[in-house]
């Protein structure tokens, strides 16, 4: 036997549309029960009993118990990439495709990916940062460094120190490639810290049974007045 990683198995895994459905509901790192799976993948309580069986057994999730409750999240992070990864290579749908549905604009313009912000949004404020000077790219690789003016930043905006994170294979922060924008948004333990705040603070909202996340108003008035980010892009 070759001593390769086997990639089949896992991509078999995937590949079947109602796992992949499940998969996808799990992306923004939320752990739900077999219920709201079902629902959302569209499938027969017994089907998606099967299907998570399967993706546990193979690795992809991971199951939490709390009293007679079971819930489901995925097995980490990477899985979330893998699928960003995999939605990457199928390609973004027509921009014709995108303006007839609602719900997929939304899902372009702003949702989390597993455990930062990724979409139009995210990738604008990550562009925005680094045309700031308050992070900087550093090549060849993801990572991405803090400057000291986006230190003072952070913790001025947005209340953490962020010399305080624990940083990650790629350091403190990283640039992930945005399947709907083919541009980077922010990822790593900053990337992770600032979609918190950015729910604490009550500039994003959750979306029920979805990966998009609302920008409030509040939200909005606070990105124009911090990097001078206005409305979503017509």
């Amino acid at each position: 036997m070759r001593g390769e990683a086997n990639i089949a198995t896992v991509a078999a895994l995937i590949g079947d549309p109602a796992r992949a459905g499940i998969l996808t509901a799990l992306a923004d790192g939320r752990a739900l029960p077999a219920g709201e799976l079902a629902t959302s993948a569209g499938l027969s309580p017994s089907a998606a009993s099967t299907h998570l069986t399967k993706l546990l057994e193979g690795g992809l999730l991971a199951l939490e118990c709390q009293g007679r409750h079971r819930y489901y999240r995925l097995a980490g992070s990477g899985i979330a990439d893998a699928l960003e990864s995999l939605a990457l290579i199928a390609g973004r749908p027509s921009r014709a495709a995108v303006v007839r549905s609602p719900q997929v604009e939304a899902l372009r313009y702003a949702r989390c990916c597993y455990d930062h912000l990724a979409g139009e949004l995210g990738v604008r404020i990550a562009v925005t940062l680094e045309n700031r000077g308050l992070i900087a790219s550093i090549e060849p690789g993801k990572r991405v460094d803090v400057t000291l003016a986006g230190v003072a930043w952070f913790e001025a905006v947005f209340g953490f120190d962020v010399r305080n994170l624990k940083p990650g294979r790629h350091g403190l922060a990283c640039r992930c490639l945005d399947w709907t924008e083919r541009r980077y948004h922010l990822a790593g333990p900053l990337g992770t810290r600032l979609l918190q705040r950015y729910f604490e603070l009550g500039w994003l909202r959750r979306t029920p049974q979805s990966r998009a996340v609302r920008l409030t108003q509040k939200g909005r008035d606070s990105l124009q007045a911090q990097l001078g980010i206005g409305s979503p892009a017509s």
